[in-house]
């Protein structure tokens, strides 16, 4: 019985430790995708364009609030050639969940854009999904939508 009782308090110690360090590392991974996320916000007002490469998949699909939709090469190139002007970004919430290999970004912002000579103020509501992979952090996809 005190055997039984031992092995029992044994395992639920070695389990509650093992939580513990799966929460921690969840914070951090959590910090510093969050980090990375405001990182390529200023990487695009900056026309920062090899940090911005750097931390997009080559397959990533961003898809803005009015339905256009991007891949690498287009988000890079309208940045580099004046298509798309990032002036500023101000992220208001922004929180990360994070899944076997993936974190999931939910946040809202103000975005001060021109696309297409035309200037455009908007608050946005946004999904992005980074996956970890032999490089880093990669953003994957991302999905924008208009707050009224």
């Amino acid at each position: 019985m005190r055997f039984i009782l031992f092995f029992t308090f044994f395992l639920i110690t070695i389990l509650s430790f093992g939580q513990k360090k799966t929460i921690n590392e969840e914070s951090a991974t959590e910090q510093f995708v969050l980090r990375l996320h405001e990182k390529k916000f200023q990487f695009m007002v900056k026309k920062q364009l090899d940090s911005l490469n750097a931390i997009l998949d080559e397959r990533v699909v961003y898809v803005h609030s009015n339905g256009w939709q991007q891949t690498k090469k287009e988000i890079t190139e309208d940045l580099k050639n004046g298509k798309l002007i990032m002036n500023s970004v101000t992220v208001t919430e922004a929180k990360a969940r994070v899944y076997k290999g993936a974190v999931i970004i939910n946040g809202k912002g103000k975005f001060d854009v021109v696309v297409d000579g035309k200037a455009v103020v908007i608050d946005l509501l946004y999904t992005e999904v980074y996956v970890r992979k032999k490089e880093g952090w990669l953003l994957v996809t991302r999905h924008a939508n208009r707050i009224n």
